[in-house]
């Protein structure tokens, strides 16, 4: 009789040990009671009634991420290629998910891969493989409000991968290697004209610094040349200066040692001698000195030695 009491008092303590549930963080729980939903449990402690109630679904809150197998699709120039999708999505009602869709992952792939071919249907290739951006925001848009009575929200789309068929490839890197060709003859082409550019520059400039230094040694000539030709007029200016000084001195000194008229008319006939410096033939002779009797033969003898 002790031992079945024992066995009752063990079998209550399990059943009260079941009824008491805690969640943990990022979970919650769906109950139910008699097979109807009876409420969403949150974070923290709870109580069920025995042999009642039950934990129907377990439902994690956090993002997740889904990675969906590559899915063929075809452009709209008839292109058929394979696209692979990641997509993160959260649960935000979760009595909603777990009554609403049976397979809510499964439902979620096969809504995407539709999705996909529909937008990817609207657009040619290259359209497809430079517009990345464009699909996942329209993907994102189109998940997220189908699985929205889902309890579902889809938060981002992104296609993991294109692979168009192995021809298209291979054109792509055909064309790739062409462009890189012309970019690199272009690139080129830019260097030698830059160089020739760079060349013809350095001519340039040597040459107005040459032509530069020509003119400043001309200058520098012609400076030099003035500065000899004043020189030299300056000496010849001196030269004649101290001649007619000379002459000057020795004119007062002949008044001084009281020459007479003819003296002084004779010397003005060697002045004039002088002032032919063997070149002239004819002589315009004064007045005054004209008279003179003498001065006649002086005078033709002086023109027949010329």
């Amino acid at each position: 009789m002790a031992y079945f009491v024992l066995v009752i008092l063990v079998i209550v303590l399990i059943l009260l040990a079941s009824c008491v549930k805690i969640v943990p963080q990022a979970y919650a729980y769906v109950v139910e009671r008699l097979g109807a939903y009876q409420g969403t449990w949150s974070v923290g402690l709870h109580f069920k009634l025995p042999l009642l109630d039950k934990v129907a679904k377990k439902i994690n809150l956090k993002e997740q991420v889904v990675d969906f197998a590559p899915q063929p699709v075809i452009t709209k120039d008839n292109v058929t290629m394979r696209i692979d999708t990641v997509v993160f999505f959260q649960i935000t009602d979760p009595k909603m998910f777990a009554y609403g869709v049976e397979n809510p992952i499964m439902a979620i792939e096969n809504l995407t891969a539709t999705t996909l071919r529909n937008i990817i249907g609207d657009l040619e290739l290259d359209q497809t493989l430079t517009s990345r951006e464009t699909i996942n925001t329209k993907m994102r848009a189109s998940l997220d409000e189908a699985t929205d009575p889902w309890g579902i929200k889809v938060n981002r789309v992104e296609l993991k991968n294109i692979i168009p068929p192995a021809e298209i490839q291979n054109a792509m890197e055909r064309q790739m290697k062409a462009e890189r060709e012309r970019r690199e003859a272009v690139t080129r082409a830019e260097g030698e004209k830059k160089a020739s550019v760079t060349v013809a520059e350095g001519k340039k400039a040597a040459a107005i610094l040459e032509a530069e230094a020509e003119k400043q040694s001309a200058i520098l000539r012609a400076e030099a040349q003035k500065e000899k030709m004043i020189r030299e007029a300056e000496g010849e200016a001196e030269a004649i200066l101290k001649v007619q000084q000379a002459t000057a001195d020795g004119i007062r000194m002949i008044r001084e040692a009281g020459a007479d008229e003819a003296v002084l008319r004779i010397k003005s006939l060697e002045a004039f001698e002088k002032a032919a410096d063997g070149k002239a033939t004819k002589i315009i002779i004064p007045s005054e000195i004209q008279g003179m009797a003498g001065l006649a033969a002086s005078l033709k003898e002086l023109v027949s030695e010329k």
